[in-house]
């Protein structure tokens, strides 16, 4: 599995979305992305590439596209 199959399965698992949804998806956009939700997906993304993303990162993860230049940082080419 790629690097960007895994991160789109990480969100598509946590927030039961469909691919076609991701590139617009935003934290409390879809109901299941709440504050549980968000830490369910972090904890699937840092099992998925066995990273441990650091608490400002967690924080400003607020989106599909944003999370990816965040995981940049973690050496994940996506």
């Amino acid at each position: 599995m790629s690097n960007i199959e895994k991160y789109n399965a990480a969100f598509i698992e946590t927030f039961r979305v469909s691919e076609g949804d991701l590139p617009e998806l935003k934290y409390q956009v879809v109901p299941a992305w709440d504050s549980v939700g968000h830490m369910q997906l972090m904890a699937a993304l840092e099992e998925a590439f066995a990273i441990e993303l650091d608490i400002d990162d967690i924080i400003d993860f607020s989106s599909y596209e944003k999370g990816k230049e965040i995981l940049v940082k973690y050496q994940v080419a996506l």
